[in-house]
């Protein structure tokens, strides 16, 4: 990675939030849930960055997702509309979950992607279990445990 001034930003089809400074960009296709997870997150008290359109700045400190010049703090919520809720400006990406693929091991362990700006990101896939919001606020708030340690 060069010194100097970010990248321009990268578009992603996602919906990102943040625990603290710590992001998690939902990605997947229309209906698949990344508004739905977004507002189980945010009713847990993370912030949204953005709703369906997530740009991701990376430079010398890591990739940041922004939030959008316009509707900052603005989310769908099918069936019931456009809805305010809190929001934060930026947050550095630590995760990202796939809401198009199913995780089927019981402890799948840290996945990594290296195709965020050259940074590795944490990848989780979707778990279909009324737990999995609370499970990811708390890998965005306190990490994944590390048995050897």
């Amino acid at each position: 990675m060069t010194e100097g001034a970010p990248t321009q930003p990268l578009g992603f089809h996602a919906t990102t939030v943040a625990v603290d400074n710590a992001a998690a960009m939902i990605v997947g296709p229309s209906g698949s849930g990344k508004s739905s997870l977004a507002l189980q997150l945010i009713g847990l008290g993370a912030k949204l960055i953005s709703d369906d359109y997530s740009r991701v700045e990376v430079g010398e400190a890591g990739p940041f997702v922004l939030a959008p010049d316009r509707l900052q703090g603005v989310i769908e919520a099918r069936g019931v509309g456009l809805i305010n809720v809190p929001w934060k400006a930026s947050a550095r990406l630590q995760l990202v979950v796939d809401m198009a693929q199913d995780e089927v091991e019981r402890h799948p362990g840290s996945r990594r992607l290296t195709n965020i700006g050259g940074y590795d990101i944490d990848l989780v896939l979707r778990v279909d279990a009324p737990y999995f919001a609370c499970a990811l606020y708390h890998l965005l708030k306190s990490g994944r445990y590390d048995a050897t340690s």
